[in-house]
């Protein structure tokens, strides 16, 4: 039989419920139902490969090296773009990773999680990859779950023999009676991202991500802890004791010798002075929200998106002094309408600010900022500021900007379904 579980009905009636005619208002809402893709163990062992192009289906979040583009197709695997010449990007292939959020690049080396396993792939041919090692359950974080979703509809499946590699998410009108009855759950997001820092040639990703590259270390961060890495020998990492951050981590930045944390209670400061074992500097609260976090210099940059499943109702760009790495304060805040990642060029902030668009702004005085540029009419996820120009993803479609004197103009768009 098949099991529903309902997550938090009582907000999903305030937030979807929505009336046809008079007489259903009061008989049935509106909910995101979400159901899980499933793939037999066998497959999923032997799943990594590089095929054709496709159309992408979720877009997630954005990552460089060298000439190449990479966009995460959530819980399916690599979108490969060419990029030698921005302004004509050319889709030349695709990497198949099952459960799959994030990848991060170094020395031609493709870090991705694999739900809770880490894959190590070869690049150095990217139309020949190669699977050079598979670290089975190492990430805490290897299941994802669905968190936009209010009803989980868990479909039968062989538990020995099956795994759950994502999810697939619809809109449905339930009757609201028959919701309520099947209770509530809660459950953790635990999906993974990545990003490199210094050591090797590494590539670039975005604020939303979990996964760090320091020198031979590599951070990875759950929900819960850091998992720490010892990839000094790329063929063969080498898992380290983990350390445990808190509660709701979301995504990791390196700075100096520090690792900033943001999840939806704050941002936490650990120090990596011995990269084996971070230590916790200090915390800065903030509620509850989603939040990446970027630092450049004496402050540190954090959006907060309300109005869902993170908890809070109001939305936000918080900027924090962190000139006193012990005591975090904040600085001054401004009011967004539904941001996800940001980042710094210069003296240029960007702000994916949802379905607001992209925006930019001259943080030279940041108790006064100056919006240079304000992109609307477009979906806006994450971006990357490079040294020569700008790339951000929205909803299916990679944009690319160069950078002005007074602001930044598109050069050029590719869809990617």
């Amino acid at each position: 039989m098949k099991k529903k579980i309902l997550l938090l009905p009582f907000l999903a009636f305030l937030l979807f419920g929505s009336c046809t005619n008079d007489d259903s208002s009061d008989k049935y809402a509106d909910y995101i139902v979400a159901r899980p893709l499933v793939m037999s163990k066998t497959e999923f062992a032997n799943s990594v490969d590089i095929i054709a192009p496709r159309p992408i289906e979720e877009s997630g979040k954005v990552y460089t090296y060298k000439d190449y583009i990479f966009v995460n197709d959530k819980y399916q695997g690599i979108h490969v773009i060419d990029n030698r010449n921005p302004q004509q990007p050319v889709k030349i292939g695709f990497i198949n990773i099952p459960g799959n959020v994030d990848i991060s690049v170094k020395d031609d080396y493709l870090f991705a999680d694999s739900l809770a396993d880490l894959v190590v792939i070869d690049i150095s041919d990217i139309d020949n990859i190669a699977l050079v090692n598979r670290l089975e359950n190492v990430l805490q974080g290897g299941m994802v779950f669905p968190f936009e979703a209010n009803i989980i509809e868990d479909m039968e499946y062989d538990y020995e023999n099956e795994i759950i590699v994502g999810w697939t998410t619809t809109t449905e009108r339930r009757l609201i009676s028959e919701a309520e009855k099947q209770g509530w759950g809660f459950f953790t997001n635990d999906m993974l991202a990545m990003e490199s820092a210094n050591g090797g040639t590494t590539g670039q990703g975005g604020s939303l991500a979990r996964f760090k590259i320091v020198e031979d270390y590599l951070y990875a961060v759950d929900s819960h802890n850091i998992n720490v890495f010892n990839i000094s020998d790329m063929d063969n990492p080498q898992a380290l004791e983990d350390v445990y951050a808190g509660f709701d981590i979301e995504t990791i930045f390196y700075n100096g010798s520090y690792l900033f944390l943001g999840s939806m209670r704050g941002m936490y400061i650990y120090d990596i002075t011995d990269p084996a074992a971070p230590s916790k500097v200090s915390e800065f609260e903030h509620g509850t929200a989603c939040d990446p976090v970027v630092v450049d210099g004496d402050y540190a940059y954090v959006t907060l998106r309300g109005g869902n499943w993170c908890g809070a109702t109001e939305s936000g760009l918080f900027i924090v002094d962190i000139s006193d790495i012990t005591n975090p304060e904040l600085a001054v805040q401004y009011p967004m309408d539904e941001p996800y990642g940001l980042g710094i060029r210069e003296e240029k902030l960007f702000v994916c600010d949802g379905s607001s668009g992209l925006k930019v702004y001259d943080k030279t005085d940041i108790n006064d900022l100056k919006e240079l540029n304000h992109f609307e009419d477009i979906v806006t996820f994450d971006v990357i500021p490079l040294e020569n120009h700008l790339i951000m993803v929205g909803d299916g479609i990679l944009y690319q900007y160069e950078y002005l004197d007074g602001g930044i103009k598109l050069i050029s768009q590719i869809g990617l379904n």
